[in-house]
């Protein structure tokens, strides 16, 4: 166990962001209006990931309903509202980017009839039609558990990968996120998924938040038996002094001990590591690679069997 100190371990310092890369991609994502989870959510990682010119695009505004105590994205009431111009213009973006493999997330819209579900298809499609070689895939919230939400996204989307966060294990939900979300209602968004033709589900959980080590693993088997192919798991940060406080800084050694057992379980991957994030290059270059190989092993349902390495 590594005491919480007010100064990071030397495995949790990053370089900060600069570069002709990531000067050019900042200056067209505010160019086009649109908005990353990277900067809002002040991840950790926005310097490696802009500089090598890839990014998590964040629809449906920059204003969540929900105010989870992990989160830095701004928590309110957007009122209904919906740019209905952001699929297009998010859609030249990822083709003026050029990119191989893209996220899309958003933030929770409880004030939506859907969800924001429609709006997320919507989005994928607009990124197909003008960006067909691109992979996608979409981070999604919770739909309030509304099960034919999840599936329009699913069916009507497309996305190559389905991914919703559990965030952390089932002891700290009430802890860290908000009341209307919970781990019940997350796994089943991920079973549901999967049930829908999901090619490959992912999810992700934050560590040092509170929970004891056999937690994690009681989580991964969890996840591992609602159908979940790939995993991350990383260090929660404490984005501003108001959020919940780190309990505990992960050593690495212990990340690498999850990566191995959660392989033993049968995930297809497991990104694990301090600096991992939900969306994380390692994992989605392994994603990448499977899903463009030239035979995918589909199953009767046509969705992926991914092979453990």
């Amino acid at each position: 166990m590594v005491e919480v100190t007010p100064r990071k371990p030397d495995w949790l310092r990053v370089r900060m962001p600069g570069g002709e890369r990531y000067a050019w991609l900042k200056g067209m994502l505010r160019d086009r209006a649109l908005h990353t989870v990277c900067e809002e959510a002040r991840c950790p990682n926005v310097g490696e990931c802009w500089g090598a010119g890839t990014a998590t695009i964040m629809i449906l505004g920059d204003v969540c309903t929900r105010g989870c105590r992990f989160c830095a994205v701004q928590s309110g009431h957007p009122g209904g509202r919906v740019d209905a111009g952001e699929p297009d213009r998010v859609a030249a973006a990822l083709e003026a980017m050029g990119l191989r493999y893209v996220v899309v997330t958003m933030v929770d819209r409880d004030d939506l009839p859907d969800g924001g579900a429609g709006h997320v298809a919507r989005t994928l499609r607009r990124i197909r039609e003008r960006c067909p070689e691109l992979l996608l895939e979409a981070l999604v919230g919770d739909f309030a558990g509304n099960r034919r939400d999840v599936e329009t996204v699913v069916r009507e989307g497309a996305p190559d990968v389905f991914a919703h966060n559990v965030e952390v294990v089932p002891s700290l939900q009430r802890r860290m996120r908000d009341a209307r979300c919970s781990w019940e209602r997350s796994i089943d968004v991920l079973r549901w998924a999967r049930e829908a033709g999901a090619r490959v589900t992912k999810s992700s959980l934050m560590v040092g938040c509170g929970e004891r080590p056999e937690e994690v693993l009681e989580a991964m088997a969890a996840l591992r038996e609602a159908g979940v192919d790939v995993l991350t798991v990383g260090q929660y940060l404490q984005p501003t002094p108001k959020h919940a406080p780190v309990m505990r800084w992960v050593p690495p050694h212990e990340f690498d001990r999850w990566r191995e057992q959660g392989l033993a379980m049968g995930f297809a991957y497991v990104a694990a590591g301090p600096l991992v994030r939900s969306s994380y290059r390692a994992a989605e270059a392994y994603l990448e690679g499977m899903l463009r190989a030239q035979q995918p092993p589909f199953d009767r349902y046509g969705r992926v069997h991914l092979k453990v390495v």
